[in-house]
């Protein structure tokens, strides 16, 4: 293993009780007057602690939260075959109702957190002092056409329920987030890989429930996202990476024009591009990132 990166904040690791799944949690700091908490949701395939290198790089005091999402990290595997927003909004929820349960927070979502993100904030707009999306595109639009087909290829799908690809060291599993991220520095990679997998005795495995890779049953509909982005109160901050991953990814399926007039419908926004950064942004340029949040948290 290559030198390991060496956190300048430690964190505390966590575990509640949220919606009957005990969670974890990464903690840093402590309660501040007249600070709200900060609470981070990592997207897709990855964990709370994807967020250390960002948290390192914030200036001054302050609570911070991450979250590792049901079924990912070390958060427990709820006994199911699917994975719905509404659980993922339903234990935002409960975990906001512990934190903070009187005043509202700083949010900021990665990816998918980023999408979860920004339908809360339309739902409990009173919950959100702020809010920060990176790169939380969501998805194309799904024509109710395509209910019978996608249930089928879930149906289809359980009958052989998927598995994931055992490393046989943390190098290896440093080398493959290298691999998805290029940008990523060699020393994150072997930090991020001891909370990325865990040791089986068949190897090193990712920190994820299997059936996250499961097609979804439930169609990804539009006209619904927007109808909570719409609801929004708090001033919202968009931040991309130069580096436009989306259009490579979905191609004519999700055109960038489509993506522009969601974030329209969004009232108090603000964006920002950090150059030389990708979809993992506060992996690829966490310094520049946290002097983004910082002048949007702590500005007027």
């Amino acid at each position: 293993m290559p030198d390991v990166y060496t956190a300048n904040r430690a964190h505390r690791s966590e575990f509640v009780q949220l919606r009957g799944l005990r969670q974890h949690l990464l903690h840093w700091g402590s309660p501040q007057p007249g600070r709200p908490p900060l609470v981070l949701l990592h997207g897709w395939m990855d964990v709370g602690a994807s967020f250390q290198f960002v948290v390192d790089a914030l200036q001054g005091e302050r609570e911070i939260v991450a979250l590792d999402w049901r079924g990912f990290g070390l958060s427990e595997t709820p006994d199911a075959d699917c994975y719905w927003f509404p659980d993922y909004l339903g234990d935002l929820d409960a975990l906001l109702d512990a934190l903070s349960p009187d005043a509202p927070v700083d949010l900021v979502g990665h990816s998918m957190g980023g999408n979860v993100a920004m339908s809360y904030a339309g739902v409990r707009p009173q919950r959100i002092r702020r809010l920060v999306n990176l790169e939380g595109f969501g998805m194309p639009d799904v024509s109710p056409a395509a209910a019978p087909e996608r249930m089928a290829r879930w149906l289809d799908e359980l009958k052989t329920p998927p598995t994931l690809k055992p490393y046989a060291t943390l190098a290896d599993v440093a080398e493959r987030l290298r691999k998805t991220n290029p940008r990523l520095a060699q020393d994150k990679a072997a930090w991020l890989a001891g909370h990325w997998a865990r040791e089986t005795p068949d190897g090193f495995l990712l920190n994820a429930d299997p059936a996250h890779k499961l097609a979804n049953p439930v169609l990804y509909r539009k006209a619904e996202v927007l109808a909570c982005w719409q609801r929004i109160t708090a001033p919202t901050l968009w931040v991309e990476g130069s580096d436009d991953q989306l259009t490579r990814f979905w191609g004519g399926r999700f055109p960038r024009e489509e993506f522009e007039a969601r974030l329209a419908v969004v009232a108090n926004l603000q964006r920002r591009v950090l150059q030389d950064a990708g979809h993992m942004l506060h992996h690829d340029q966490p310094e520049a990132l946290a002097a983004v949040l910082q002048a949007f948290l702590d500005g007027p």
